[in-house]
């Protein structure tokens, strides 16, 4: 009878033991829960604000603030001010991460730079650097321009403006090609061909190389298998 007593005894400590390390574990998992939340800061809304009033706003929510050298023109914010950011306003995100911010460059005018011809994202970088916004791009489809060239801006070049609109060439959706892998090929006879297909090819260097015969083509851009459209640059460097 004494030997049961004991075994029932130590089932319950053993029941209550069990009962207390799950107990533990549920309680440990919401601290972690409740510690990686309490990690999680709110995005305050910096545009509007100051340089010094963005740093100020960031270190009482417990973030970074960095100021993006690229000025952005703005005719509703004043220069000086926030006029965007990443992460958005409201977004969560982890404490002390860096906020990135651009400031206005307010309303004032620049010189529009010449755009036609060039590809949609140096035409972007184009006006970055000259402080002028992408006002809106539009496409049209068409065989008698390169795909992803600027086609037409407004305003005009050499005009003043705070943003620009572009115009876009896509090129016909199903006028694509995977580019072949020229190299070894003879190079003008790779380049007549491409040409007859309405691109644009050309020999753009030639470099010495031992035991190859002159004229074959060792260097190619675009690479091959790279997606390309008629009307596309393509530029070949052979051995001499």
């Amino acid at each position: 009878m004494a030997f049961r007593s004991r075994v029932w005894s130590a089932g319950k400590l053993l029941v209550l033991a069990g009962a207390l390390v799950a107990t533990y574990l549920v309680f440990a998992g919401v601290a972690m829960r409740i510690a990686l939340r309490a990690r999680d800061v709110q995005v305050p809304n910096f545009v509007n604000q100051t340089a010094a009033d963005a740093q100020h706003l960031a270190q009482g929510a417990g973030l970074a603030v960095q100021i993006d050298e690229t000025g952005r023109p703005d005719p509703h914010i004043p220069a000086g001010r926030v006029v965007a950011q990443t992460p958005d306003a409201g977004s969560l995100t982890r404490r002390d991460r860096r906020i990135r911010v651009w400031l206005s460059t307010g309303s004032s005018a620049a010189t529009v730079p010449s755009l036609a011809g060039q590809t949609q994202r140096t035409a972007e970088l184009q006006l970055a650097q000259a402080g002028l916004m992408v006002a809106g791009v539009s496409e049209i489809r068409s065989t008698a321009y390169a795909s992803d060239a600027v086609v037409a801006q407004d305003p005009p070049a050499h005009t003043a403006a705070a943003g620009v609109a572009l115009l876009v060439n896509r090129g016909e959706s199903s006028a694509t090609y995977v580019m072949p892998d020229l190299i070894g090929v003879e190079g003008e006879r790779a380049a007549d061909r491409l040409r007859g297909h309405g691109f644009r090819v050309a020999v753009v260097g030639s470099t010495p190389y031992p035991g190859m015969n002159a004229g074959i083509v060792i260097r190619q851009n675009p690479p091959a298998g790279f997606q390309i459209g008629p009307g596309e640059p393509i530029a070949l460097e052979v051995s001499r």
